[in-house]
């Protein structure tokens, strides 16, 4: 497995065959894990295509699996980005962490996704 990132919070690794399993630790590990598979469920019962799709979530090891949402993004234009993120508000969701680093491109498809739910909250509205 290949490790895309490293970080005080999480550790994410990509495996071959494509599926991206994520490790939480550091402050707030609890509480971040339970909310990123709470927003993702929410997406996924929402019919948002362009987020990960939930495969299994860990509780006791605090550890999650995804699909993959395609490759990091190193650039894009501001408006586009600012696009992006709102069009998730759509389904009920903001994101609370908007940053070109949380942006993916799936080449499949030409769509631009968006990835790292951790922190991001469910609009009242949505329920």
């Amino acid at each position: 497995m290949e490790k895309v990132k490293d970080t005080l919070r999480s550790t994410v690794r990509l495996s071959y065959d494509g599926r991206v399993f994520k490790a939480y630790h550091g402050p707030d590990a609890q509480k971040r894990f339970d909310n990123e598979v709470r927003v993702l469920r929410h997406l996924e019962a929402k019919g948002c295509n362009f987020v990960p799709k939930l495969l299994e979530a860990d509780p006791a090891e605090l550890s999650i699996v995804t699909t993959n949402c395609g490759t990091r993004v190193d650039h894009l234009d501001a408006a586009r980005q600012e696009e992006l993120f709102a069009e998730l508000e759509r389904y009920g969701v903001h994101h609370d962490d908007i940053d070109i680093r949380n942006v993916t491109y799936r080449q499949s498809d030409g769509r631009f996704c968006l990835v790292d739910f951790e922190l991001a909250t469910i609009l009242p509205e949505a329920g």
